[in-house]
């Protein structure tokens, strides 16, 4: 098996080379589909909630497992994620596609959607590499109002964070106040991003 890719230096895992070549037995409008649900997530990566709905979507529509799905699909975004960083060409990404398995029509017609949306790849890969502010620490404390001109909010609780963000060159801090029903939502999302997160490492 050949081992001189673009994308690693590494051989590649084998349960790569069995995940793209599974993608050949999707027809070819199931195909595009799910080349377009990449492409998407890899110019908005933020977005991985939206990527996992997506999939489990494509999975009760072709009646396929949800979960070998996203294992085929982790594996194919390795490529293109690489690609990406190393500032691959089309033909060079379609060449490791290809050496993993994908048919060379597959293979084509990846390397082609790669190309027609170059521009915004590359601005996304760009907005990657440029974001600092990395959250350094965080404190908090939880409060109930004992007083307030609104009868109403006596009693009420609620949180106040403080944020230490890294800003490249110096660290800054952020202050929020959030309501109980505004802190369990806050929450909610950073276990959906976590749980995203880990899907994707």
């Amino acid at each position: 098996m050949a081992t001189n890719f673009h994308f690693t230096k590494e051989p590649p895992p084998e349960s790569m080379f069995s995940d793209v070549q599974a993608l050949n037995k999707f027809q070819d409008e199931q195909f595009s589909q799910l080349v377009n649900i990449v492409i998407a997530f890899l110019i908005e990566p933020n977005k991985s909630a939206r990527l996992l709905s997506q999939l489990d979507e494509f999975a009760e529509q072709h009646g396929v497992g949800a979960s070998p799905l996203k294992n085929v699909i982790k594996s194919l975004l390795t490529v293109p994620n690489s690609a990406l960083k190393k500032h691959l060409t089309a033909e060079q990404l379609k060449e490791d596609l290809i050496q993993l398995g994908l048919s060379d029509e597959k293979g084509n017609y990846f390397a082609n959607q790669w190309q027609a949306n170059m521009g915004a790849l590359s601005k996304s890969a760009l907005g990657q590499t440029l974001m600092v502010n990395q959250l350094v620490d965080m404190e908090w404390k939880f409060g109930v109002t004992a007083a307030s001109s609104e009868v109403n909010k006596v009693g009420n609780t609620f949180l106040q964070l403080k944020l230490v963000i890294n800003k490249g060159n110096k660290t800054e801090n952020q202050y929020m106040e959030l309501t109980l029903p505004q802190f369990y939502s806050f929450l909610h999302e950073m276990e959906k991003a976590k749980a995203s997160l880990e899907y994707l490492s």
